[in-house]
């Protein structure tokens, strides 16, 4: 058989409350009619309560506030200006409302060089002291050709390219891109090339490769003098592998 369903038993704070606690859960009675108890609890109209006047007394309204920490009078508006590009704000008065003048945009700048693809290398009659300076060839000439180009500016008058002999070694070749002022390039192009079927580098070439021969037999001679002087100090020579 089975057994009867289990029941909750009643604990032992269930069962002591008393009576007292129920009653305080009745309902609040709705008063329907005039209660003359109650209506003499209550202030006529227009009546002030004693002591609130003192308390508005020591009270301050927002402008009384301002007034006191600003007596000079109000402050006027200020207006930023958009063109204003020192981040300072201008102050207006409140009647003038005018716009200011706004300050005229940044000029662009316009490209006025030109970049020209160039290749020098060494002369023929070079090669046996490059060999010989104990520094790589191919930065002799790199180093040449930055000091060749440092200051130099492209000249009105066209110059040929020498006829003498260069160097076979390409792998000595120093390239690199050089800029040029536009408007002296574009009076080389009218004079000597108005169909501009040459290269850039030609009407260059022969303006800037004597510059280049010239430091790097600056070098050398500046090499041998160092050289000369390590082995007075009696220090060993370092000589940089030849490319």
């Amino acid at each position: 058989m089975w057994s009867k369903p289990w029941k909750r038993r009643p604990t032992s704070s269930m069962t002591s409350w008393p009576c007292e606690v129920r009653a305080l859960r009745k309902r609040i009675p709705t008063i329907t009619r005039p209660d003359p108890t109650y209506a003499a609890a209550l202030r006529p109209e227009g009546q002030e309560v004693p002591g609130r006047e003192e308390g508005r007394a020591g009270c301050h309204t927002g402008a009384e506030i301002a007034a006191a920490l600003n007596p000079e009078g109000p402050v006027p508006p200020v207006l930023i200006t958009p063109g204003s590009t020192s981040g300072r704000s201008a102050t207006v008065p409140a009647g003038d409302l005018s716009p200011l003048p706004m300050m005229p945009p940044p000029a662009r700048r316009t490209a006025t060089t030109r970049k020209i693809d160039i290749r020098v290398n060494a002369l023929a009659r070079q090669e046996a002291e490059l060999l010989a300076c104990g520094v790589a060839p191919a930065q002799v000439i790199r180093a040449s050709l930055r000091r060749a180009v440092r200051n130099w500016q492209v000249g009105p008058e066209f110059v040929p390219p020498s006829t003498e002999p260069r160097s076979r070694n390409t792998a000595w070749r120093a390239r690199t891109s050089l800029a040029v002022d536009h408007e002296a390039l574009a009076a080389l192009l009218r004079a000597h090339d108005p169909l501009d079927v040459l290269s850039k580098w030609t009407l260059i070439r022969g303006q800037v490769e004597p510059r280049v021969w010239a430091e790097i037999d600056a070098l050398l001679v500046q090499i041998r003098a160092d050289a000369a002087l390590q082995q007075e100090a009696g220090l060993p020579e370092t000589p940089c592998p030849k490319r």
